[in-house]
């Protein structure tokens, strides 16, 4: 029996913090989806039967076309969104992969330093995570 009320939905998400020196990569959502704009990590929903660290390295993939090395676990957030969802976030580091970066899903990406992560507009699940980074600390 599942003791979960009607409507609530968990969904297991594997993000990555890929650095380049002192720059972070972010990516902004497209107009046409959910929370339009906002920007966020890459990275996307586990699938049944894999790890956090699978599910990353297929998403970098699908998303930048990129073959990742995951590197270690950095953090770990569970967000309650207002509308009833909610999202179980894991983040890895990422400071080595192959390929060129090529952008298949977002509005756009940027590379950006540590430091101005709060000056854009992040998912509400990503915002103490933000003051994290952008304060030095965990990367």
């Amino acid at each position: 029996m599942d003791s979960k009320p009607a409507g609530f939905a968990l969904r297991l998400v594997a993000a990555a913090l890929i650095v380049r020196g002192d720059e972070i990569l972010i990516g902004q959502r497209r107009p046409n989806q959910p929370m339009a704009l906002k920007w966020e990590f890459p990275g996307g929903k586990i699938e049944a039967g894999e790890s956090p660290q699978q599910a990353l390295a297929r998403e970098l993939d699908e998303e930048l076309g990129i073959t990742a090395t995951i590197g270690p676990f950095v953090t770990h957030i569970r967000h309650n969104y207002r509308h009833g969802g909610a999202v179980d976030l894991q983040f890895f580091a990422v400071r080595e992969f192959t390929g060129e970066i090529v952008n298949h899903i977002y509005h756009q990406f940027r590379w950006v330093r540590l430091e101005e992560l709060s000056s854009y507009e992040f998912l509400a699940a990503d915002r103490e995570l933000i003051r994290d980074l952008a304060a030095g600390k965990l990367l």
